[in-house]
């Protein structure tokens, strides 16, 4: 009978675990079969098989297929059984019509294995509970949706990773595009995403469903700020003041924390008992106070028979970052005398001084209405920052570190997600919390912050993540083109991985060992898929799947896209104004004017109208 049936396509030789040998059967002369009106590639890698055991049905993905030796057609006779085989990976069972990962049985030698129909496929990826969301389409049957698991999506982590052009930017947005969908209606949507865009490429892609803060804001944007003392002391000061010895750190700390005392008692604050305050306790203090109340400390001379009076010509300015200015020493009993309790910090001071003048910084030290004054008193608290970049009316917030400097941008990330889990985890039994509303952080270029060595306070916050966040309702997206260079802690935490095309030996490898799935043959196709094209695999998706991403909009594709050099170079070249050039390079801004333009406005009464 089975063999009959046009979907026959063999029978299993053994069993090894997950792992199943079939021998393909002899009236498969053809590599095409045709079912039901519609042509299927039997025997190739990726493609799915169904084996019937009774009301159950295993189904598995083919990982490798072989011969034990070639068709001998020595005095014209041909030797019909070609020892012709495919290797299985199971992967889940069908019972009463309703898919389920995993395995409650296995198969028997010579079982039948049989091709899966479009009908079979319909009942694995045409389940549209509230939790599936679609992604795109199978490679194999392109009229069926290929739909993820939502809840498993966020809370059990995810990966996207592909070379550079593979598909990258644009399967990522196009993904958070079907989240943000996933209710069907994007005004009422409930989502709940931060995205850290390293390269300013989705403001595009994703603006009208996200608010953008950017460190170089353009016009609809609003500027990043994140203040500096809701950051922990010891990553401030590495920052602020550079290494420091156990005696110099001790220095800064105490008047830190004593800053933040002061602050504390003129202001309350809610929660924070004063007698529970300590150096890295989000409290506002003002660090040009700071910088005045040590290097006063350091500069000052004195005078006196005690050694007690201070020598002081000038008082310095905390506002205009304005050194004090006292009598210079001598080498004589008459004094002046250097201040002997000086602790040695005045390298560190000047560096903290020159970071305070350097505007680049200027997001994280003078981070606008959350800066402090001279008291520590600021104009508004983190609740209103929380409430910009998670609260706000859209599903999605993008935070623009293209404008960042290097020197503090792997800095500056592991800040933002602190600050985020902190709040989300300490409010984890509030309605604003991570468990009442998830959130999902999408981390571009991960590789340049969560390597292998990193050991910085990206990597340390987004290891954090990765391993207590789905407890919390934190749940993280790394999206990199080196997964080689990912930690493999948290690489291996990622329970869903969508791996578009890879070339490099090692990437490749680093995802084989990464999979939850034994899909070391399936992964071989890496190198070959198309552009938008993926293999997903993982808790989020029913079976192992190659995939083919839908595309967003056209007016909506991420600016990650090749310039056109033969469009370009054909064209003739006009009038080149490189003043304009050198006017956004200074600006670090891509529409500086080099003229200002100046408009007239006139108010237009009732009766011009």
């Amino acid at each position: 009978m089975s063999a009959t049936d046009p979907t026959y396509l063999g029978s299993i030789s053994s069993v090894s675990g997950a792992t199943v040998s079939v021998r393909l059967a002899e009236s498969l002369s053809s590599g095409l079969a045709m079912i039901d009106g519609h042509t299927y590639r039997v025997g190739q890698v990726g493609s799915f098989v169904r084996i019937p055991l009774g009301y159950q049905s295993l189904y598995g993905v083919v990982s490798e297929i072989g011969a034990d030796f070639a068709p001998s057609t020595a005095g014209g006779s041909i030797d019909v059984d070609s020892g012709r085989w495919m290797k299985v990976e199971l992967a889940g069972e069908a019972i009463g019509g309703r898919f389920e990962r995993g395995l409650s049985q296995h198969p028997n030698v010579n079982d039948a294995v049989h091709l899966v129909t479009q009908r079979d496929l319909l009942s694995i990826y045409g389940d549209e509970r509230e939790d599936q969301v679609p992604i795109g389409t199978l490679s194999s049957a392109e009229n069926i949706a290929v739909r993820l698991s939502l809840d498993a999506l966020v809370t059990r982590h995810s990966a996207v990773l592909g070379s550079t052009g593979s598909g990258k930017s644009t399967t990522v947005a196009s993904l958070l595009r079907s989240i943000v969908q996933s209710g069907g209606n994007i005004e009422q949507s409930g989502a709940r995403v931060l995205l850290l865009d390293l390269h300013g490429e989705y403001s595009a892609a994703l603006g009208d469903i996200a608010k953008i803060f950017s460190a170089t804001p353009q016009p609809g944007e609003r500027p990043l700020h994140v203040p500096f003392w809701a950051l922990e002391a010891g990553d401030l000061l590495d920052f602020v003041a550079g290494g420091l010895s156990d005696n110099h750190l001790i220095a800064l700390t105490d008047k830190i924390q004593e800053l933040k005392a002061a602050s504390l008692a003129l202001k309350p604050m809610a929660g924070l008992d004063p007698l529970s305050l300590t150096v890295d306790s989000p409290v506002p203090f003002s660090l040009k106070k700071l910088w005045l109340d040590l290097i006063d400390f350091e500069t000052m001379t004195l005078t006196g028979q005690q050694r007690d009076v201070p020598a002081l010509e000038t008082p310095g300015d905390a506002n205009t970052l304005t050194p004090p200015k006292y009598r210079p020493h001598s080498m004589g009993a008459a004094g002046p005398y250097l201040n002997s309790a000086a602790k040695g910090i005045r390298r560190q001071l000047n560096l903290l001084r020159s970071r305070l003048l350097d505007r680049r910084f200027d997001f994280l030290l003078h981070p606008g209405p959350w800066e402090p004054d001279l008291n520590g008193t600021t104009a508004q608290d983190l609740d209103t920052l929380l409430e910009g970049w998670l609260g706000h009316e859209k599903p999605i917030t993008i935070l623009d570190l293209s404008g960042v400097p290097s020197a503090v941008l792997v800095r500056l990330i592991g800040s933002i997600l602190r600050i985020v889990y902190d709040a989300l985890y300490w409010s984890r039994e509030k309605t604003e919390g991570g468990i009442l509303r998830p959130l999902l952080v999408v981390m571009e270029e991960a590789h340049r912050y969560v390597g292998p060595d990193s050991g910085n306070v990206a990597a340390d916050i987004v290891k954090r993540i990765a391993k207590e966040g789905r407890k919390y309702g934190v749940g993280a997206m790394l999206v990199s083109q080196r997964p080689a260079e990912i930690d493999e802690t948290i690489l291996s935490q990622c329970g869903t991985l969508i791996a578009l095309r890879l070339s490099n030996p090692a990437d490749r490898s680093r995802v084989k060992g990464a999979l939850p799935d034994n899909l070391a043959g399936l992964m071989d196709l890496l190198p070959v898929l198309r552009t938008g094209e993926a293999i997903i695999s993982g808790e989020a998706a029913r079976l192992p799947v190659r995939c083919r991403i839908a595309l967003p909009p056209s007016d909506r594709m991420p600016r990650s896209s090749d310039p056109l050099v033969s469009e370009a170079w054909r064209t003739k070249r006009e009038a080149e104004g490189y003043d304009r050039v050198v006017a956004s390079w200074r600006a670090q801004s891509t529409t500086a004017r080099v003229n200002p333009v100046q408009i007239e406005r006139k108010s237009i009464t009732e009766g011009e109208r």
